[in-house]
């Protein structure tokens, strides 16, 4: 794990969470951690990717968000940890672990059997790319023997293929961003990604194009292990609810200037 300063839009919505024990009390309303005590949880850890572009402002530092993090931070008195990793995946571990509290994460079946999710707070468009020369022109053009699908290693995208295609053979790039270098590096036939991603390394390489329409959405929410309990997770569910409701995930998508990505409707 690599511990660093915050990076991303959305990366507030954590602060609540910080006050919740092994068994889900909340600090802030309940029993706050005493500045000076020892606890195994008087430091709360939040997992975050380098990589998240519509959850994380396209991997922008953004002081505004960090200095709210640190007013709560100092309010209930307890540490925050910003733990960034290269993928998601690695993020979905530490967290079941235990090794972090909570994280942002897209929804997805596998990743449910260790963490407990909160509802979306954001809607993103995954798509194929593939060369301006490819016969593939839609996205039923994509699932045949003869393709290659390059996916960042245990991405949303990955689990999400790896059940949908049923002929087209899947090739895992380490992580996310590095889709595209394999997907020219090894002349494969498509890349999937966030569109966001795929539409930058396009633009940077040339010669290459996004299919027309969306192949998912990712249901971007947080998380925390099941481990802690249902108390823990019904407050993040409450807190996301609200930072929804209040127009806070709104503002920024508009203050970053993320395309591609909405608000989720509220549960």
């Amino acid at each position: 794990m690599q511990a660093r300063r915050g990076r991303g839009a959305l990366i507030v919505l954590a602060v609540v969470l910080s006050s919740i024990t092994k068994n889900g009390a909340r600090g802030a309303c309940e029993q706050p951690f005493a500045p000076r005590r020892r606890h195994r949880h008087a430091e709360r850890k939040l997992t975050i990717r380098r990589a998240d572009y519509a959850g994380h402002a396209i991997g922008k530092r953004v002081d505004d968000e960090v200095v709210v993090v640190d007013r709560h931070r100092h309010r209930l008195g307890v540490p925050l940890e910003l733990v960034v990793f290269d993928a998601a995946g690695k993020s979905v571990e530490a967290v079941s672990d235990e090794r972090a509290d909570f994280g942002f994460f897209a929804v997805d079946p596998k990743r449910g059997e260790t963490i407990a999710f909160t509802a979306p707070y954001v809607l993103i468009e995954g798509f194929y790319l593939v060369r301006d020369a490819s016969p593939i022109r839609a996205n039923a053009d994509v699932d045949h023997p003869h393709n290659r699908v390059a996916v960042g290693k245990g991405s949303a995208y990955d689990l999400f293929l790896t059940r949908e295609l049923r002929a087209a053979q899947i090739v895992r790039a380490p992580t996310s961003p590095t889709v595209v270098q394999a997907f020219l590096e090894q002349t494969l036939e498509v890349a999937a990604g966030v569109r966001q991603q795929l539409e930058a390394d396009a633009a940077k390489t040339g010669g290459l194009r996004l299919l027309d329409e969306r192949f998912m959405v990712i249901r971007q929410a947080m998380g925390v292990a099941k481990s802690r309990g249902e108390r823990a997770a019904g407050t993040l569910r409450e807190f996301v609810e609200e930072m929804k409701r209040s127009g806070f995930v709104a503002q920024a998508l508009e203050r970053h200037r993320i395309a591609g990505a909405s608000v989720a409707p509220l549960e």
